[in-house]
């Protein structure tokens, strides 16, 4: 594995948008993001792309590809993060230049783990699922959120670790915004066990956004068997995903495909993200289907996890060794990035 390194300070942060742009009657969001990164000493650098939405993209496929293909290359660019997802990320996986991809962290979520879990399971480079750009626009960040700058600053070698956040976002309330944190934490968070018995898991972490990465699968972009040869050394894979919007009989049918296909061969469990999503299918609703999932395949399963479109949300760092315990106000993900 090779892992990207951002430093705390005079650092840039480059913005493009390889799914979903921004129309303009948000764009002060982005501004707003922008001057929270330059208070803590890191500059931006906005692509073109970011601009931009019509179609669900925010331009043409070979244009987002190559928007993305030069901030990679760009030496004064050193970490890439998208405004937010979308729907369209799938256009430019086969056009990433995917030889010439130098460690540089690419952190988002939603749509854009579709491009993350295709760059490291293709080049071995460690890529982080957490926050994206329009969710920094606070002048303060909550705890959870605020762990992305440990997570990035981490040196290959290091161990990083994280907790659980003290309360989630049950809904989005885009017309009011709170005093303290951009998001309305209204819930408290508990990380859950399926099994009571097993309460530790750990392997090399991959996954992401249930319903944009499971459209890898028997693709050249979802090459699990070969990043498990060729990176990992013969540890197991800890998987993680959330999910936005499919019903629990969606999530199951999905999890059994990638089983199906060999994805979990050598795994070692599953992370579930909390979700507003897994609406009951009549009596099939989402603790069923984990239920039906841990039967199936065999693996031991945690849900309600910092993962997602509840936010707050850690920083998980796609090919990394984790750790993670459920042990009530003592639960953690450490991530090595060995």
């Amino acid at each position: 594995m090779r892992y990207p390194h951002l430093a705390w300070t005079g650092m840039t942060i480059g913005v493009t948008a390889p799914s979903s742009g921004v129309p303009e009657q948000l764009h002060p969001l982005m501004h707003e993001a922008a001057e929270r990164l330059k208070a803590r000493q890191l500059d931006v650098k906005f692509g073109e792309t970011t601009w931009t939405e019509a179609d669900v993209q925010s331009a043409d496929g070979a244009v987002r590809a190559m928007e993305l293909n030069q901030m990679f290359k760009d030496e004064s660019i050193d970490a890439i993060i998208p405004p937010w997802g979308g729907e369209r990320a799938i256009d430019v996986l086969d056009l990433i230049d995917y030889d010439s991809i130098e460690p540089k962290w690419l952190l988002g979520y939603s749509d854009t783990s579709t491009i993350q879990l295709a760059i490291t399971l293709k080049t071995g480079i460690a890529t982080a699922h957490g926050t994206n750009l329009a969710d920094l626009r606070s002048e303060e960040w909550d705890p959870t959120t605020e762990a992305w700058r440990r997570v990035l600053a981490t040196r290959s070698g290091g161990t990083v670790t994280q907790w659980p956040s003290e309360q989630y976002q049950s809904k989005w309330n885009h017309q009011e915004r709170p005093e303290r944190f951009l998001f309305h934490l209204d819930r408290p968070t508990e990380w859950k066990t399926l099994r009571q018995d097993v309460t530790e898991l750990e392997g090399r972490l991959l996954g992401g956004c249930l319903e944009t990465v499971r459209h890898l699968i028997g693709t050249p972009y979802g090459d699990v068997a070969a990043f498990r040869a060729n990176h990992t050394g013969g540890e197991p894979i800890l998987w993680y995903f959330e999910a936005c919007e499919a019903n629990a009989a969606d999530i199951y049918r999905t999890i059994i495909h990638m089983h199906y296909a060999g994805w979990f061969d050598e795994a070692s469990g599953i992370l579930f993200g909390r979700t507003p999503a897994g609406k009951a299918v009549k009596d099939f609703d989402l603790l069923s289907a984990y239920a039906a999932i841990e039967q199936k395949t065999g693996l031991s399963i945690f849900y309600d996890l910092d993962i997602g479109h509840q936010p707050p949300q850690s920083t998980l760092v796609n090919g990394a060794f984790a750790k993670v315990v459920i042990a009530g106000e003592e639960s953690r993900i450490d991530m090595t990035f060995r």
